[in-house]
């Protein structure tokens, strides 16, 4: 089907305004569909340190295989959509997910770690070009000063599903009675997920969405400036990357970091309290999407920012339930900063969107190298001290967040 032909978005009819807003609520969708994913993640990480025997440093091969699989499709995915739009990104990104879900039926049954990885890792191709492609769409389904605004609220809806994941994890794999049984759960679970999927994307197929390729010709600010000259683009890729990396290495031992340092706490328990952790994430996304309409998203970032920088100190200190519980509100304040440096990154570059798009998933890439030094640490060292590298992290992304506020 055709998709649906709109003018700009800052200069649209009655019919354009309610299909700009329909095609916002189903991109929300896919916000949630891979923070269900994200979710599941982390509870796979302990998982399988526990049924197949890996240590925490190859158990962070599953955050390897999953972002660098982005880093891998992003640019492809940007080129694809640029040929063929974003309706034609999403049905793709939908088809891998779908597929790599299956994988885990073969995975499971024969329960070996590589399959595991190869299954995570085409399912996270999906899932980077459905962010290539959902990111910078919703930030411009509607006038250019709320891009900040907007995407925060689609990705509150990613919050919500990685509340959901942990929840999903916890209860069925932390369980059953043995390893058998165990697998036997996470292949239904992310067979389940696939027909979920396949449905989402029969929905997209027969949705006519807006096509904005043409409000992204509107020249950009710095027209006569190539993408590398953008300064708040290079930067929010740098900050895209460490942010990433810090996000991704506080969850993936959250579980671990928590049964150390809260006496009496199991790994079920621990998988519960990561949930709690991404509802405050949730809550912190939907929480940021109201103030930024009175506090500049740059100040927002930057104090966020300084907040986890002191509670990774205090994590590191290593003081059992207090720590803990500082690691579980690193959540909340870590809630807004993806899609708040990704919409000042891209934001007025025009036709170059889609390409800047791509770098910005690109340097997700930092998730996939985090888990493994952090795993290091951690084997060699305590899990404590591994924290420390997820607070150099937020030192990037607050030089950025100042830099950009100075700049506004």
């Amino acid at each position: 089907m055709s998709t649906e032909q709109v003018g700009t978005p800052n200069n649209v009819g009655v019919g354009g305004a309610i299909s700009l807003r329909w095609a916002f609520m189903l991109i929300t969708t896919l916000f949630f569909m891979w923070g269900v994913s994200y979710g599941l993640l982390d509870v796979l990480n302990k998982h399988f340190q526990e049924t197949l025997h890996v240590t925490k440093a190859q158990s962070g091969l599953l955050q390897g295989a999953y972002f660098g699989a982005y880093f891998l499709v992003a640019m492809p995915a940007g080129y694809f959509m640029s040929r063929h739009g974003y309706k034609a990104g999403i049905l793709a990104g939908l088809a891998l997910y779908a597929i790599g879900a299956l994988l885990f039926v073969p995975a499971a049954m024969v329960n070996n770690f590589m399959m595991f990885l190869f299954a995570l890792f085409v399912l996270a191709c999906g899932l980077g070009c459905l962010e290539t492609a959902a990111n910078p769409y919703a930030t411009v389904l509607g006038d250019a000063r709320g891009a900040e605004r907007r995407l925060n609220l689609a990705q509150s809806f990613n919050g919500l599903g990685q509340f959901v994941g942990p929840m999903i994890g916890g209860t069925l794999f932390f369980s059953q009675a043995s390893a058998d049984e165990a697998q036997s759960t996470v292949k239904i679970t992310y067979v389940v997920i696939a027909c979920v999927v396949i449905g989402i994307a029969l929905l997209f197929k027969r949705t006519a969405l807006p096509d904005i390729r043409e409000a992204e010709e509107v020249s950009p600010k710095h027209s006569g400036q190539g993408l590398w000259q953008h300064k708040h683009f290079v930067g929010g890729v740098i900050a895209q990357f460490f942010y990433v990396a810090a996000q991704v290495g506080v969850g993936a031992f959250f579980i671990n970091y928590a049964t150390e340092h809260w006496q009496g706490v199991t790994n079920q328990s621990a998988a519960y309290m990561l949930s709690v952790g991404m509802v405050c994430f949730m809550l912190g996304r939907f929480f940021s999407t109201w103030l930024m309409g009175r506090v500049s998203p740059a100040l927002i970032l930057a104090a966020y920012a300084l907040i986890n920088i002191v509670l990774c100190a205090v994590v590191m200190l290593g003081m059992g339930d207090i720590s803990v519980i500082a690691l579980v509100a690193i959540f909340f304040f870590m809630s807004t900063m993806f899609p708040t440096i990704f919409a000042m990154g891209v934001k007025n570059l025009g036709p170059a969107t889609k390409q800047a798009s791509s770098f910005m998933i690109m340097a997700i890439v930092g998730g996939a190298i985090m888990p493994w030094f952090m795993g290091r640490i951690s084997d060699t060292s305590s899990t404590a001290l591994a924290y420390g590298l997820p607070l150099v992290c937020f030192a990037v992304v607050l030089f950025y967040a100042l830099s950009q506020r100075k700049s506004q």
